[in-house]
């Protein structure tokens, strides 16, 4: 069983608690949102961590994704969430998060803290959770911004994230242009 705390809409928590079923989020009560802590993961070296959704998730099942992350439980807040849920689904242990953005989803009521965590694991080293995730890769910028501007992106991560990849589109920008400049 997972219990959720219920927040409103100036994301504070109300002291509802929602039992999560397989795909009752779409029932929480209007105006009422649960706590998601979601994670884009960037190696020292520069490389981001993509993940495959498990095909029996109840959202998105099977798309590539650029995070990892997932429901608050009862109690947890969302940085708390963000490292247990990054360890849950990779074996990562990190613990500086940078809030990149904080937004509300209606679609699926939820208030969403969205993280860059930097890091130095080994990347061979992956652990993926059984039922969550069923392969990883680790990609560049062009190839994490590739992966963003394609079909099978889940668009509202996308959006989220947009304008870190808009700073990332500049920075590879930049260094494309020095390459020519030195070619």
């Amino acid at each position: 069983m997972e219990l959720w705390d219920l927040y409103d809409k100036d994301g504070k928590r109300t002291g509802e608690v929602w039992e999560r079923r397989h795909g009752n989020y779409m029932d929480i009560p209007e105006g009422r949102y649960h706590l998601v802590s979601d994670i884009l993961v960037q190696h020292r070296d520069g490389t981001y961590l993509l993940t495959k959704r498990h095909p029996g998730k109840d959202i998105y099942p099977g798309y590539w994704e650029a995070s990892a992350g997932g429901s608050a439980q009862l109690g947890e807040g969302p940085e708390e969430c963000a490292k247990r849920e990054l360890f849950e689904e990779t074996g990562i242990l990190c613990d500086h998060f940078e809030l990149v953005k904080i937004t509300f989803s209606t679609r699926s009521p939820s208030l969403i803290y969205s993280y860059l965590a930097r890091g130095d694991c080994d990347k061979d080293a992956i652990v993926l959770q059984e039922g969550e995730t069923t392969e990883y890769k680790w990609v560049d910028a062009a190839g994490l911004i590739a992966y963003a501007e394609s079909e099978l992106a889940i668009k509202s991560s996308v959006e989220r994230y947009r304008d870190y990849y808009n700073k990332l589109r500049e920075q590879i920008k930049k260094q494309d242009e020095n390459d020519d400049q030195r070619n």
